[in-house]
């Protein structure tokens, strides 16, 4: 099999305009090539506006960054005002895109079966979907987390390939520890619930595809809880919110990851 990278990760949301965007960038520059190791790869998720130009920063400092956006629309064209299609977002030079967080679902109305039209909608424009599932407080108190992420995610693959679903990666995000208020998952709560969906996976998927697919965890991740979140079995990187929304908390993370897991795994 092969080893998967170490996937780490930012959505930017609804925040920095172009300006602030290659600032960002310029300090990924300077700071992110003395700690990257090549175990890791960096992603980032910047609005709509600011895509095309970050990934063509990236090319021009050869940078290993991937870049996605933050939706798709299900149709590649039509009266859809507003919208963006996958073809669209290809365009750009961004590689992945991210569907079902829980502000799309709550804010959008986004349903399991709308979200599962977009990734069948990126994979058939060569884009990678990475899919968000997340319990909220309510379920987490009533303790159906796992069967809620587990929906989630069945109905978002529903219908993929085996190859189809190598390209997808899964997100777990509590409702309950993403955001300013939010607490963060412990590692063992993490990992228990990355282990239920790598089984779910490889049920779906068989045993050699389901260990093969990337499952990042996202909610509240800092500088201190980066390695122990990474050291739980079934957690193949991150997707972090504020705490990588300056650049150089990013590349601390990094080479906090670096250091303190990458190398004395080695």
């Amino acid at each position: 099999m092969s080893v998967k990278p170490i996937m780490i990760g930012t959505s930017w949301k609804m925040n920095k305009p172009l300006s602030e965007a290659m600032a960002y960038c310029d300090t990924l520059a300077t700071q992110l090539q003395a700690v990257l190791h090549p175990a890791i790869q960096p992603f980032f998720i910047p609005p709509f506006t600011a895509i095309q130009p970050v990934t063509d920063f990236f090319r021009k400092h050869n940078l290993p960054c991937l870049t996605g956006a933050q939706n798709i629309h299900e149709q590649t064209c039509g009266a859809w005002t507003g919208e963006i299609s996958a073809s669209m977002i290809v365009e750009t030079g961004a590689a992945l895109v991210e569907l079902g967080h829980s502000e799309r679902r709550a804010a959008f109305n986004e349903t399991d079966g709308a979200i599962n039209n977009k990734v069948h909608a990126a994979l058939r424009h060569g884009l990678r979907p990475l899919v968000c599932v997340g319990d909220s407080a309510d379920e987490k108190r009533w303790q159906v987390s796992a069967e809620t992420v587990i929906r989630q995610m069945k109905i978002a693959l529903h219908g993929l390939t085996p190859d189809e679903a190598l390209r997808t990666i899964v997100a777990y995000e509590p409702v309950w520890a993403i955001g300013e208020q939010g607490t963060p998952a412990s590692p063992a709560e993490a990992a228990a619930i990355h282990q239920l969906l790598r089984h779910a996976l490889c049920g779906l998927f068989g045993e050699e595809v389901g260990q093969q697919i990337v499952l990042l965890y996202g909610g509240s991740v800092n500088l201190d809880n980066a390695v122990p979140l990474l050291s739980q079995p079934d957690i193949d990187g991150l997707f972090i919110g504020r705490a990588a929304w300056d650049a150089a908390g990013y590349c601390a993370i990094v080479q906090r990851v670096v250091q303190d897991f990458v190398i004395k795994a080695q």
